[in-house]
């Protein structure tokens, strides 16, 4: 397959990691289905730009509203999604004391459920075409544990595990799953974790000495979405300027 002939579907493609990804496929030629929720124009703005990009309302919560998105791209490009980053998440920084029932539920329903329904609705396009791409952005904190998003944390390590699993059920049919683990990454979602005390000893204990871009973070996702990346599958690639090792 030609980049010219792939479509990837983006969520979370309206600010930080997701805009930073849609904007490195489009570069490197594919079709790019760009999620988003509530905000619109930074997407809107992103296909006028780009002739293959496409700008598609998504609810990551509602499995209707992810069939209606992945519908309106194959219908606007003619082609099935053969690559998915599920990138769409939400954080929640509070102490493991004071976090709700329905606060628990909304971070692992976003986090976790929603790349469930999305990759299960692509995935019989990608066994009829014997080729796909499944990448999930995961977390550090899913890795080494969360001291104050405890289920955010919870969620991103579950998040690694369906990685797995989907390696082992599919590699064999040319589909590929992979995992991305930023560290801390300098986005809107961060703003409030980095100006606290144990954000800023995070910051600190960093060995390059900054934090991690979300174009570092898209060139990880285009080598993953490429056929140089055949090979690697079930794989959680850590990009967090040492902060973590492995």
């Amino acid at each position: 397959m030609q980049t010219a002939q792939k479509l990837a579907f983006v969520t979370g493609a309206s600010g930080g990691i997701g805009h930073a990804i849609a904007l490195r496929l489009l570069a490197e030629g594919y079709a790019v289905a760009c999620g988003y929720y509530a905000h619109k124009a930074s997407v809107t703005e992103l296909a006028k730009a780009h002739p293959t990009a496409l700008a598609v309302r998504v609810d990551i919560h509602s499995r209707a509203s992810i069939c209606r998105a992945l519908k309106m791209a194959r219908a606007h490009y003619g082609i099935p999604v053969t690559i998915v980053v599920n990138n769409a998440g939400i954080a929640d920084e509070r102490p493991f004391a004071a976090i709700t029932d329905a606060e628990w539920d909304r971070v692992l329903e976003t986090n976790l459920r929603g790349a469930f329904i999305v990759t299960q609705e692509v995935l019989h396009e990608m066994q009829k075409m014997g080729w796909g791409r499944i990448i999930n952005i995961v977390s550090i904190g899913g890795q080494w544990g969360g001291m104050r998003q405890v289920h955010y944390a919870a969620a991103k390590a579950g998040l690694i595990s369906f990685t797995h699993s989907m390696a082992k059920l599919y590699s064999a049919s040319g589909i590929t799953s992979n995992a991305v683990a930023p560290g801390l990454v300098a986005t809107d979602m961060i703003k409030k974790e980095v100006r606290s005390k144990h954000g800023k000893a995070k910051i600190a204990s960093i060995p390059i000495g900054r934090l991690t871009t979300p174009e570092e973070v898209a060139g990880t996702v285009a080598f993953l979405a490429s056929d140089d990346a055949a090979s690697i599958t079930g794989q959680t690639i850590n990009i967090n300027g040492g902060l973590l090792f492995s």
